[in-house]
């Protein structure tokens, strides 16, 4: 184990969702331990600079870790936050999660200056979001309209619908609300009948796997209940071969033990899905994820989805 720092670094992308989100941690952390001085490093990673195209077409989500990583590899900073929906589900090696916050609503916001619902959206209109798993229930919803690429952080999506280039975009409320925006929001679109990506609206820390220090001073952050839930989300993540090139949603509540995990799968072309909902005991999280996974792959999740 490396000799105590005096600094605590923590790794973060620049965009101001995910300078809010680190300078959250960076609070938790100084209430934890007063007297350690903490620094923010503000790193772009490649996912914030290719934004021309969908995360699908330049290699999936792992785009907005890799910089942080190599950060931390090098012994500039020591801790990394990351929207746990961003992480893959397998990490590189030599790091590891220390600690997951208490989620924040899971659910995905429809924005319109115009139109009050997906319902109330015109034949033919224009609704911003570059998410397989939301352009697939947004086209089983509403055939008619055309769902357009959108990239860039949470402020640019916003400008871009006021410019008028989108009748509509989607955006997870979660990133809404922290940033102030929620009042942008005019539906609220919530299980079961719309799911959100897995793990979507939780924190995540990660750090280097041999790092103790780090791994018991963020991990005192660790919300079990959340930890549970997203461990059954991305556990059938994993089972379907999930990432952001493939729709998959899912979302998990825990309740007297038990957990109950929805999930869906589908094709963004055609609005096609496949829904499935199970229970099971808290203590196994990764079996009710890997459970339902398999029960979408027999119904055949593989073809539709591929």
């Amino acid at each position: 184990m490396r000799a105590l720092i005096r600094a605590l670094r923590i790794a973060t992308r620049k965009s101001p969702l995910a300078l809010w989100q680190t300078e959250h941690v960076a609070a938790r952390l100084r209430a934890l331990d007063p007297a350690r001085r903490i620094e923010l490093v503000p790193l772009s990673t490649r996912g914030d600079e290719v934004l021309d195209r969908s995360l699908a077409t330049i290699g999936g989500k792992g785009l907005f870790l890799k910089e942080l990583e190599l950060a931390m590899a090098r012994d500039e900073a020591d801790l990394a936050v990351h929207s746990l929906k961003d992480v893959p589900v397998e990490l590189e090696p030599g790091f590891a999660l220390a600690a997951i916050l208490q989620r924040e609503d899971a659910a995905d916001a429809f924005i319109s200056s115009r139109f009050a619902s997906i319902e109330a959206l015109p034949v033919g209109a224009r609704v911003g979001t570059s998410s397989l798993r939301r352009q697939t229930q947004l086209k089983a919803l509403r055939p008619d309209v055309h769902t357009v690429d959108l990239r860039g952080n949470v402020n640019t999506r916003l400008r871009k619908l006021d410019a008028g280039e989108y009748d509509a975009i989607i955006l997870a409320l979660a990133g809404i609300r922290r940033l102030g925006f929620e009042s942008r929001m005019v539906a609220r679109l919530a299980p079961p009948l719309w799911l959100p990506a897995a793990a979507q609206g939780a924190i995540c820390i990660e750090c280097r796997s041999d790092d103790t220090e780090m791994l018991q001073l963020a991990g005192a952050l660790n919300d079990m209940p959340t930890a549970t839930c997203v461990s059954a989300e991305r556990a059938l993540n994993a089972r379907l071969g999930a990432s952001c090139q493939v729709p998959v949603a899912a979302y998990a509540t825990l309740s007297a033990g038990v957990l109950h995990l929805q999930a869906l799968c589908g094709n963004a072309h055609s609005g096609q899905m496949l829904r499935a909902t199970g229970n099971g005991p808290a203590s196994d999280p990764a079996a009710l994820g890997a459970a339902l996974g398999d029960e979408l792959l027999a119904l055949g999740a593989d073809a539709l989805m591929r």
